[in-house]
């Protein structure tokens, strides 16, 4: 039997707005191949970070004023909202383009985790950080998102974690809990739940 978490703890690109970012545009941008973008951050010299940083900070922001909500997120947070399941946002983007995508779409988390709070996914930090700021034990939550840093970071914390797939056939080796298509079939999911 499924029980209802206590608290939902969210990936924000892809998760839940539709994914604008062009990871390979923004990489080739910064001159780091394909290696992840934080990862190539944290391994360069003081000047060459903070040009690549601004490059980093110019698309997140573009991006944020463009978002648009994936399908199922109002009703989503709504559903939640009614029953009273807290959710914290955790994101490798920073805080700028997180407050851009809250105040654009008026929606509102009791907390926020973004990379200038330390480490960032798929370290466990995140998540134990969100979790201790909601006054609740990892396990207590699910973790959702749509990457493999959602997963591994949710998984490392011992919180069960929903991969949302979009459709995709997973690429990765982390295994989640539970895996749905969408924001739409993750309520579905939640209205299996008993308290």
């Amino acid at each position: 039997m499924l029980i209802l978490p206590k608290a939902i703890l969210f990936d924000m690109d892809g998760t839940l707005t539709r994914p604008v970012l062009d990871f390979p545009a923004i990489k080739a941008e910064m001159g780091i191949g394909d290696r992840p973008i934080l990862e190539a951050l944290a391994e360069m010299s003081d000047d060459d970070r903070r040009r690549a940083e601004a490059i980093l900070l110019r698309h997140e922001c573009q991006a944020a004023a463009a978002s648009t909500l994936a399908e199922g997120c109002e009703s989503l947070l709504a559903w939640l909202d009614q029953r009273g399941v807290r959710r914290a946002l955790i994101t490798r983007n920073s805080r700028d383009s997180v407050a851009t995508v809250l105040a654009r779409h008026g929606m509102m988390f009791q907390v926020l985790i973004s990379r200038e709070d330390g480490k960032f996914k798929p370290d466990p930090e995140p998540v134990l950080l969100a979790c201790r700021r909601l006054g609740i034990v990892p396990a207590d939550a699910w973790m959702v998102g749509d990457g493999c840093h959602d997963i591994e970071a949710g998984n490392a914390a011992g919180t069960p974690t929903v991969w949302i797939s979009h459709g995709r056939v997973r690429q990765f080796a982390a295994e989640p809990w539970r895996t749905v298509r969408e924001l739409l079939e993750l309520t579905v999911l939640l209205e299996e739940c008993q308290r």
